[in-house]
């Protein structure tokens, strides 16, 4: 072989993101889990960074100056042409398992989508992330459906570097938020047979080591890698796993009558993982997802931590972590992907109502950015669970997602069965409910300061789809009336509390310095 014809060969198996900043890397699923934590660590590491997303301004303050975002939708092909322009390498981080309808048939369409883009734009390699688990059994749909979503890629003739792990623990990931709630919710479980089925769980950090090395590696080595932490253990090992570091002893049960769909339930009404999540990844613990092929190990500097590691790592950076990226903060996770394209929508119905109180427009906001979560909705909470386990019956997100941060709130974070779809400071927080509905609904707060006294104007937004969609706003007529006149009501009083919280040690200053010159 002369030497052109090496250094050609050469050149075309090199990886030609190898040196970060020389080349454009296109990250999809930004929003996700995984893609959320990859984002901060691809910028820190110097990489020329892009990002597709469906709604860019929720994504856009999330990032550095220095990454680009741009919209696109894994299901509109020709939105596709403009991100993938001048790529060198894709991450392809997305799935649809909470959409509604089909998710097997929307992941392919997406896949096929974004595989014939990127071979017509040019890219030279993609990454994605699967799960574990043997072709040659019968898998559940989700695992059927994460394999095959590699296959389709891989037919677009481009090297695939594809990542087949099994349950992923980090604070915020749906594993590890389900095995938590069951350990400190529950001291004694009765458990179907799932939580015996063994697994190789992976520590985030050590996920994401792969991934970013994979950009270093050259094309000719991408293939399928199965990848997974240094133990093999059941879901109920996890659990006591997570017990020993929490000083708690799970008492588990297992019994066999606990069909995948009532598993799933209780686990929508126990945990935050809600029901349609929950059946999936149930449907997936049945399954051995243990690493087969050790290649991974040498093929990548990664020597991945056991179990109780990654569980210590988790608790550790909880609070910093599970506010940055959630699995429920996807946009995916909604399973409202449904298309409102050719669909009449009845007359809007707005209810809406105002409420005066003596505090500062910013005391009244802050009172309403703290909504949801552990901390309520201020008025009828156990009406709000019950309408939760209907959701959660009909196959929708419930209450149990809660929210990010305890106090503040931005673009795209979820606020139980709600997103926040627009906030402005101290002045409005138009919140979009992902309940499953026959219409559209929307909650909105607006707070207008007058003198030294604030107007509260709480607004419920709900476009009705045909008959169905009116009865069920009217239908509910009474019990809106106890849960908006109250939320309300609480809204006043608390930031009447919080007032009264900030000048009574103002006061007691004051009376003191007064005796002190007497």
């Amino acid at each position: 072989m002369s030497t052109s014809e090496t250094t050609s060969s050469s050149q075309s198996i090199a990886n030609p993101a190898a040196i970060p900043g020389t080349s454009l890397v296109l990250l999809t699923g930004a929003s996700g889990y995984i893609g959320g934590r990859l984002l901060p660590s691809l910028e820190s590491q110097g990489y020329r960074l892009r990002c597709l997303a469906r709604r860019p301004e929720i994504l856009t303050p999330k990032v550095s100056p220095s990454t680009e975002v741009v919209a696109g939708d894994v299901l509109d092909r020709a939105s596709l042409d403009n991100a993938l322009r001048g790529v060198d390498v894709a991450y392809y981080m997305v799935h649809s398992m909470s959409s509604t309808g089909s998710f097997e048939e929307t992941d392919r369409q997406a896949a096929r989508n974004f595989s014939e883009a990127a071979k017509a734009a040019g890219v030279k390699g993609l990454i994605y992330v699967g799960g574990l688990g043997s072709d040659e059994e019968e898998l559940s749909t989700h695992l059927r459906s994460r394999h095959e979503v590699g296959d389709i890629l891989r037919q677009s003739g481009l090297p695939v570097c594809e990542f087949r792990a099994s349950a992923v623990i980090g604070s915020g990931s749906a594993s590890f938020e389900l095995v938590r709630a069951l350990v400190e919710r529950l001291p004694i479980m009765l458990t179907p047979k799932w939580v015996k089925g063994k697994a190789q769980p992976i520590g985030i950090d050590d996920l994401l080591d792969y991934l970013i090395e994979a950009l270093q590696i050259p094309l000719s080595k991408y293939r399928i890698y199965e990848v997974g932490g240094a133990d093999q253990v059941s879901y109920a090992e996890m659990m006591r796993a997570y017990g020993r570091q929490r000083g708690l002893k799970p008492l588990i049960i297992p019994v066999p009558v606990l069909t995948p769909w009532l598993s799933a339930l209780w686990l929508g009404l126990i945990t935050p993982v809600y029901a349609r999540i929950g059946r999936s990844i149930i449907e997936s613990i049945v399954h051995v997802t243990v690493v087969r092929d050790n290649a991974a190990l040498t093929t990548f500097s990664v020597r991945p931590m056991g179990i109780d590691e990654a569980i210590h790592r988790a608790l550790a950076r909880e609070e910093r972590h599970f506010s940055e990226t959630r699995w429920s903060n996807a946009l995916s996770s909604s399973g409202t992907q449904r298309s409102w394209g050719g669909v009449r929508f009845g007359t809007r119905i707005v209810d809406s109502r105002t409420l005066t109180v003596e505090a500062p427009a910013d005391v009244v906001f802050r009172c309403i950015e703290r909504i949801g979560g552990d901390h309520g909705w201020y008025a009828c909470n156990w009406l709000w669970r019950v309408r939760g386990f209907i959701d959660l019956l009909q196959g929708g997100v419930g209450m149990g997602r809660g929210r990010p941060s305890s106090t503040t709130l931005r673009v795209g974070d979820t606020v139980d069965s709600f997103r926040v779809e627009a906030i402005e400071p101290n002045r409005r927080l138009r919140l979009k409910s992902e309940m499953n509905l026959p219409g559209r609904a929307w909650l909105e707060f607006e707070v207008t300061e007058e003198g030294s006294s604030t107007k509260i104007r709480q607004t419920a937004i709900f476009d009705p789809v045909g008959l169905k969609g009116q009865l069920y706003w009217y239908s509910l007529y009474v019990p809106h009336e106890f849960v908006f006149n109250g939320m309300l009501r609480g809204i006043a009083q608390a930031a009447l509390r919080e007032m009264r919280d900030l000048v009574m040690p103002q006061i007691q200053n004051g009376q003191t310095a007064t005796q002190h010159r007497r």
